[in-house]
């Protein structure tokens, strides 16, 4: 028999699921999600041995960040344009990008780490991130036609708990060196890749989608669900980063105030993994009361947070957690909601055009609000430099209007 070279090649990207989904698909994919999204945040988790070895100040909180974002807005234009994850096995593109990313995270173990390398690195584990969490998502919908709201929601909640993951784990005995955490989530990454590959083949319902069509961009906002949903979720990315990067500098400057003494990494991962428990609460409620309603609702709560936000510092520590609890819930709790809103009011051959114009205007949104807190802290001081954020939900609500 002879070797066919190229069909060989070929079925490294390809490979179908013959059978219906079995029970362990979607359960594979979360946690694969949950794992390959840890990456985003340990650079966050581990920020005072960053500055220490960089030299850099308070603004390296808005810096590691938005240097992940930035990775992971050129990551999605870049693969949406050359349709990676059509063209080739989902399932492979994960893969690929959750080794690579975990390779970059591994970086911050630089021996002689300086700003520059330091952005550099975390700027390419965004770019891998961009293999991660949209493709988990496509796989997702590439085996549930039908329920894929539902999924959605699951998996933007592994997606928050893999967020909050690196304050977890830095917050138990096992954590307290910054190593451990970036070798932990670096090892999750690559062991949540192979899951995927392993596990998870090409899905019953996978189909090449139409090419991206830039040229109908501009087009899109003359359509009223889309402009809704879209000016919806530009509020939302406005705050929701920008409130993940800064939950530990508003816990240090309490614990400074109050004389106490709440550990930063533990709460600050318990209140970003609410968000993924109110995620999944989300995505069920939208069967009953439909998408528009929840993401409304949950902005007005997550805005109405913004607005108190000087009131949080000011009773007892129980209360304090309280309230960061309850707008770490409602400001994640939209999340899936308005990209679903935002798929349903495209035709079939524009979704992916839509979905990546979105998602890349949300994410850019995200650096602007990062860097202004970023220095907020210095010019106004932790307790109001929250308010800026209620801007964010105030314009998605305006513009949402009242509209189904």
């Amino acid at each position: 028999m002879k070797w066919n070279m190229g069909k060989s090649i070929k079925s490294l990207f390809y490979v179908d699921c013959p059978l219906k989904p079995g029970k362990h698909i979607l359960p594979v994919i979360i946690v694969a999600q949950f794992a390959g999204t840890s990456l985003w945040f340990a650079g966050n988790a581990i920020i005072p041995q960053l500055a220490l070895q960089t030299g850099l100040g308070p603004e390296i909180v808005g810096y590691v960040l938005s240097s992940v974002q930035l990775g992971f807005i050129m990551g999605t234009l870049l693969f949406a344009l050359l349709m990676v994850a059509d063209r080739y096995s989902p399932s492979k593109v994960f893969l690929v990008c959750g080794l690579l990313g975990a390779l970059c995270n591994l970086g911050l173990l630089l021996p002689y780490l300086n700003q520059w390398s330091l952005l550099s690195v975390r700027f390419g584990t965004g770019f891998f991130l961009a293999g991660i969490y949209p493709v988990g998502m496509k796989i997702a919908a590439d085996y549930y036609e039908k329920g894929l709201g539902r999924a959605l929601g699951y998996l933007v909640g592994a997606l928050v708990f893999g967020t909050a993951f690196p304050y977890l784990l830095g917050g138990t005995p096992w954590g307290q060196e910054g190593r451990t955490i970036v070798l932990a989530t670096s090892f999750l990454a690559a062991f949540g890749a192979l899951l995927i590959a392993v596990f998870v083949p090409n899905g019953p319902f996978r189909k090449p989608s139409a090419r991206l069509k830039w040229k109908a961009a501009p087009g899109l906002f003359r359509i009223k669900g889309f402009r809704k949903a879209a000016f919806g979720y530009f509020g939302h990315m406005w705050e929701l980063y920008a409130f993940w990067a800064f939950v530990p500098v508003a816990i240090s400057f309490y614990n400074q105030h109050h004389a106490a003494s709440l550990s930063i990494p533990l709460f600050t991962g318990i209140i970003i993994a609410l968000g993924g428990v109110s995620c999944m609460a989300g995505g069920l409620l939208s069967l009953r009361l439909g998408s528009g309603k929840v993401a409304r609702s949950a902005l007005f709560v997550s805005g109405l947070c913004c607005l108190l936000s000087p009131w949080f510092f000011v009773g007892g520590p129980f209360l304090f957690i309280v309230a960061w609890c309850l707008w770490g819930m409602a400001v994640t709790a939209d999340s899936p909601q308005f990209s679903s809103l935002v798929a349903s009011a495209l035709p079939a051959e524009l979704k992916g055009t839509g979905l990546t114009l979105v998602n890349s205007m949300g994410f850019a949104l995200s650096i602007v609000s990062i860097q202004i807190l970023s220095y907020g802290q210095l010019w106004v001081g932790p307790r109001y430099m929250f308010l800026i954020l209620a801007l964010g939900p105030i314009f998605g609500l305006w513009r949402m209007g009242n509209g189904k």
